[in-house]
């Protein structure tokens, strides 16, 4: 993409923030079989996919406690524990999302990663698809900071490392969890729906949540971050 001065001037202070599960990499789907299948196992007859499903984007932490309240089961630190492990290394061998290294490549200004994550899973998904080279050491997750998403610690945390306005961050999430925290931030929001885990009712929840736009296709990033340099009022489509 050829700049011209006033371009150069305009992305120098820009910064695109992605999601990583759901957003750089196609594993919120695999994340949420192995939680169900996990569950199952150790609740026998409990119907765990409904309580699970809507949970997506929260720590794993708090899935699985917000999951035995609601089933009025109860969870040890050390299943806990094992079960985290068990979907990181389902998850982490999930593919990037079709699109996201060209999409990337096309965007002129800095990119960084914030994630619910913990900081050794985004750093190996990142390293083995070849993604880490947009991001370098600018990935920031749950275990970085105080309080993981919804709370907008960790898209505060990218803003102020970078000395970018929250404002002039732009947010790729594809979460109600992950719009919400960004929201808190004071960031616009693309909201991503082309991932595997994506559902029909996702569209309203994610507008709802406060993303600006809402879109299934990455190859669409790159004219959507240029409307927004543009200062173009985004058009939901």
């Amino acid at each position: 993409m050829n700049l011209t001065p006033s371009r150069e001037a305009n992305v120098e202070d820009r910064l695109l923030i992605c999601d990583c599960d759901g957003v750089l990499i196609d594993s919120e789907a695999v994340a949420a079989r192995m939680l169900v299948s996990e569950l199952q196992a150790l609740w026998p007859g409990v119907d765990v996919a409904p309580v699970v499903m809507p949970l997506l984007g929260l720590r794993i932490e708090a899935v699985l406690a917000s999951a035995a309240d609601t089933v009025n089961r109860t969870l040890t630190h050390d299943q806990v524990v094992a079960i985290r492990r068990a979907v990181e290394a389902a998850a982490i061998e999930a593919p990037a999302v079709p699109g996201i290294a060209e999409a990337l490549a096309a965007v002129p200004f800095t990119k960084a990663c914030a994630s619910n994550s913990f900081s050794t899973y985004v750093d190996a998904v990142l390293q083995r698809t070849g993604l880490q080279r947009f991001f370098g050491e600018r990935r920031f997750c749950a275990d970085m900071v105080a309080n993981p998403k919804p709370a907008p610690d960790v898209y505060l945390a990218a803003a102020r490392a970078m000395r970018i306005d929250p404002l002039r961050c732009l947010v790729v999430e594809d979460s109600v969890t992950g719009v919400t925290a960004a929201r808190a931030a004071g960031m616009p929001v693309l909201g991503f729906i082309g991932g595997g885990h994506a559902t029909g009712g996702q569209i309203g929840a994610l507008e709802k949540a406060g993303a600006h736009v809402v879109f299934d296709d990455m190859t669409r990033l790159p004219a959507l971050v240029e409307q927004w340099l543009q200062n173009a009022t985004f058009e939901l489509r």
